[in-house]
């Protein structure tokens, strides 16, 4: 399953993108009802062998809506290689949700369609713009509504690359999403809007200079730099260093940066690290790639 990077900066909720880092997960059946865990990686001493585990709730509603019902009578075997990091905005727990259903679908040799696996994943993740990227790879556009979920996804322009500073400093998409105000100016609304628009039509056409446009926001960032003050000087180090757009990765504490060439990378992951230091903010940044391809099943035993 691989990691991705939600919001792109003025798409709130509605956009993502999938990363090559990637989570590799074997499950099996087992006597009894308990969970056995054993976790190599990100999140080792720390995801609960329980059925509050993500990966454990997409597994028994894939089963469930196979069946019809909660699966009460055998636990499960898992064994988890995990490169994301958690609560860094990368995804982790849309992975292991998205890595559940389709690791419950193959259990039962069923194949749920791309719909029905979006609808159970955004059930869990109660927003589908991390979980449609994992699932489909690519650029995605999601939004949930009365009649189910839509996403729309194109894979990423050749030549566009990323560098992600990837901080210690953990925090949670509750709190984060806690410091947004219930109602916003009707002009940062529309300016997002206009952003949208703008930069997911040049992406789906190639244009990567609108990335700067796509990666400007007046929704979230601002709201949520007041307990992430480190955020608008790494982001504008980047920009000023070369980067076609940088912005807040899902809800923090990752910042991601898009590039098109080696030169503007290496410069951006100075600039990210001469920048953290200055203001103590501890992390190391790193190039990744995008993933035109989702999560899928590797091998059935």
């Amino acid at each position: 399953m691989p990691a991705s990077s939600a919001n792109l900066g003025a798409g709130y909720d509605c956009l993502g993108v999938a990363l090559d880092l990637t989570n590799r997960v074997r499950v099996e059946a087992r006597a009894g009802d308990g969970i056995e865990l054993s976790v190599e990686g990100e999140g080792g001493g720390e995801l609960g062998a329980d059925r509050n585990n993500r990966f454990v709730q997409g597994l028994e509603a894939a089963l469930a809506a196979v069946s019809g019902e909660e699966p009460r009578d055998f636990g499960w075997r898992i064994v988890m290689q995990n490169d994301i990091p958690l609560s860094r905005g990368l995804g982790s727990s849309a992975a292991a949700t998205v890595g559940g259903l389709i690791a419950g679908a193959a259990l039962t040799d069923t194949d749920l369609t791309t719909d029905e696996l979006l609808r159970l994943a955004t059930a869990i993740e109660g927003h589908p713009d991390n979980a449609a990227a994992v699932l489909l790879g690519g650029f995605v556009a999601s939004a949930a509504g009365p009649e189910g979920v839509l996403a729309v996804r194109f894979d990423v322009p050749p030549g566009l690359g990323a560098v992600l500073f990837v901080p210690e400093l953990r925090l949670a998409t509750r709190d984060m999403r806690g410091v947004l105000p219930a109602l916003v100016p009707f002009a940062d609304a529309v300016a997002n809007l206009g952003a949208v628009a703008v930069g997911v039509g040049g992406l789906a056409s190639g244009r990567l200079d609108l990335l700067g446009r796509l990666t400007h926001d007046r929704l979230h960032e601002p709201y949520r730099a007041t307990v992430y003050p480190q955020l608008p000087g790494m982001v504008a180090a980047a920009r000023e260093a070369g980067a076609l757009g940088a912005c807040l990765s899902g809800a923090g504490s990752s910042i991601l940066a898009f590039v098109d060439s080696a030169d503007a990378a290496a410069a951006v992951r100075v600039a990210f690290e001469a920048t953290a230091s200055r203001d103590r903010l501890a992390g190391r940044a790193r190039d990744v790639t995008f993933r035109n391809e989702g999560a899928r099943v590797v091998a059935r035993t």
